[in-house]
């Protein structure tokens, strides 16, 4: 079983289908674990009326304090984060357990494949429309064709749902709350999983989820997670991303895959060096972020069920 661990803020409408399709299209009964951010639309209410194991705060905390927050009330091994905004399809838990024994290893990141209503350009994402709102959502249309457009795993890429150790989160320290409210918290994750020396980042193709998209993240005052990870780490997400991550595209997406020989360590770039010299002499990253976006007020008003 999974600890599911879902952050909401007033998104009652699609935190409800969100963990309705887990309880109807899970194989097991998983372990749900909602952090209430505000909650004032009736989600606190609705999650004490169902019962489900929840922590509040009276304001927005973000992803970074939320999920870790949540990761520490979890019961079981393995930590699925998921957004309120997305619907779980049939066979997408025994699709992540297939992964994990084909894998043979904890150290390890797995990720869902996202069926969306929206055109991306992204190859990892299907463009399907069910639906832009719960209202409009078209169930049974989504259950007849989820499966229609075949997708293998991939290595070397990241999407939503992210599925973890529990050991490895702990590790290396789960979200890093520098990058507050949450922007490119997830790129960070995969660099410190990266240096802790995981080499296995797969999308698993059959755990498919439909994603309404963006529904939290376009109502918060956004920090700069660019330039926050090139201030830390001395390199750009982008280099990253194509100098790292995407060497491992061409490895096969089964197996215990053996650790990378030391050159394929990060290294700092000419170019994530330059910026983090222009970042730290002319702006106060995070601080600056975090401060702008001042979650400040509902530091210590935690409530936990």
């Amino acid at each position: 079983m999974f600890s599911i661990l879902i952050p909401t803020w007033n998104n009652l409408d699609y935190l409800k289908l969100c963990i309705e399709s887990i309880q109807k299209y899970s194989s097991v009964p998983h372990e749900i674990i909602i952090h209430v951010n505000d909650g004032s639309d009736g989600t606190l209410d609705w999650v004490r009326l169902q019962g489900l194991k929840y922590s509040h705060t009276e304001k927005n905390v973000g992803i970074c304090l939320s999920v870790n927050n949540l990761a520490a009330k979890a019961s079981h091994d393995w930590l699925l984060y998921m957004n309120d905004d997305m619907v779980a399809c049939p066979g997408w838990d025994t699709a992540f357990s297939d992964a994990i024994k084909a894998t043979n290893t904890d150290l390890a990141m797995y990720f869902g494949t996202l069926i969306e209503p929206r055109k991306s350009q992204s190859p990892l994402i299907i463009n399907q429309d069910y639906g832009t709102n719960p209202e409009e959502f078209d169930e049974a249309a989504l259950l007849a064709n989820y499966m229609n457009e075949a997708r293998g795993d991939m290595e070397g890429a990241a999407l939503q749902p992210t599925l973890v150790h529990r050991k490895w989160w702990t590790v290396v320290g789960g979200y890093s709350i520098e990058f507050s409210p949450g922007m490119s918290t997830d790129d960070d994750l995969l660099m410190k999983f990266w240096v802790a020396g995981c080499r296995n980042f797969r999308v698993v193709g059959n755990s498919r989820f439909y994603h309404f998209g963006f529904k939290s993240t376009g109502r918060v005052k956004h920090n700069l997670g660019g330039r926050i990870f090139a201030t830390k780490w001395g390199i750009t997400q982008k280099e990253f991303f194509n100098n790292y991550l995407a060497t491992l595209r061409n490895q096969p997406a089964a197996g215990n895959m053996q650790a990378a020989a030391a050159s394929d360590f990060p290294r700092a770039t000419r170019l994530g060096k330059l910026r983090r010299v222009g970042y730290g002499m002319f702006c106060d990253y995070p601080l600056e972020d975090i401060e702008g976006w001042d979650p400040r007020p509902a530091v210590g008003k935690w409530v936990e069920s």
